[in-house]
């Protein structure tokens, strides 16, 4: 018996031996720290824009995001602004003819007006525009326009003598009214066209080309 204690012990530390390194193994395993992930490197173009990325910023005004109105053409507001200094300047002088009397064949304030000759005064003396010298050639001259399309400074046309002929002509003012020298007895005035005799007699309403190419 007494020899049987070192066997026991030398089996007891063989099985301790043989446990330790699966315990040992297992053991490391389950602590081991998990691996830190590794980021991939950015592709070439990528890399070599990052910086500029990084230094883009937004603009303070959002509006500056939003497309650019278009320009104003300088060439046409000149025209527009060209061709309403015209038409002031026909129609200032035609109001400062009022009262001056019909005579037939005149063509001065001095003189008195006919129709034709009221007309021709005012383009010459306001525009520096020669017209023919009676309305029926003034009518031929001019570009023909629509009544809901007439504006100040436009002619309009009357048959007063039988329609086959234009005897009548004033220069249109605005909301269907014109100015003109009318007859024997009476001095330049405004009318309306949508008083009985001229709107029965409205043959028209024509533009003449000094103007026309202004609009």
């Amino acid at each position: 018996m007494p020899f049987q204690r070192p066997i026991v012990t030398a089996a007891l530390f063989a099985a301790l031996f043989a446990i330790a390194p699966v315990h040992a193994a297992t053991g490391s395993s389950l602590q081991a720290p998990l691996p830190t992930p590794v980021l991939a490197p950015l592709p070439m173009p990528l890399a070599s824009l990052a910086p500029a990325i990084a230094r883009a910023t937004l603009p303070a005004d959002p509006s500056a995001l939003l497309p650019a109105a278009p320009a104003t053409d300088p060439v046409a507001g000149a025209a527009d602004e060209e061709d309403s200094d015209l038409r002031g300047a026909l129609v200032a002088l035609a109001m400062k003819l009022r009262d001056v009397r019909y005579v037939r064949g005149g063509h001065s304030p001095t003189t008195g007006f006919d129709c034709s000759g009221f007309v021709r005064y005012v383009f010459a003396h306001a525009i520096g525009l020669r017209l023919p010298s009676n309305s029926a050639a003034q009518f031929l001259a001019g570009i023909k326009v629509k009544r809901d399309d007439m504006q100040p400074g436009d002619l309009v046309f009357f048959h007063t003598r039988g329609k086959k002929r234009i005897s009548h002509v004033g220069i249109y003012l605005d909301n269907g009214r014109f100015i003109h020298s009318p007859s024997a007895g009476k001095s330049v005035e405004v009318s309306s066209l949508d008083e009985g005799y001229w709107a029965k007699r409205f043959a028209g309403a024509r533009r003449p080309e000094g103007i026309a190419q202004n609009g």
